[in-house]
């Protein structure tokens, strides 16, 4: 099994949800996360001096798929519907799962 965790903008997570579901994709997590990569961070400017703000607000989505061909299904519908082609689009990160247990009985 492989864990795709994909950080992206928070403006794009309803095309991503959109993407999932129509790669046949129905579970997932959602965390509202913050952090900083190339990005690194915002500088505004106002009449008082300037401000930076370190932390940008993003969205964890992390998924869990059985191969690595539904892996390359979540990273292309992931890629597709967050690449906005400027900086801070996110990452794509693939890990492997050793093991899933339901709670339910």
């Amino acid at each position: 099994m492989k864990m795709i965790m994909a950080i992206i903008r928070p403006e794009c997570l309803q095309s991503v949800k959109d993407a999932l579901r129509d790669a046949g994709i129905s579970g997932m997590t959602i965390t509202h996360v913050t952090g900083r990569g190339e990005q690194r961070g915002l500088v505004f400017t106002n009449r008082v001096g300037e401000f930076v703000m370190d932390e940008i607000e993003k969205v964890k989505v992390e998924v869990v798929v059985e191969d690595d061909a539904q892996a390359d299904v979540v990273v292309s519908a992931v890629k597709g519907a967050a690449d906005t082609g400027h900086p801070g689009d996110g990452r794509i990160f693939i890990l492997p799962v050793e093991e899933s247990i339901r709670i339910r009985g």
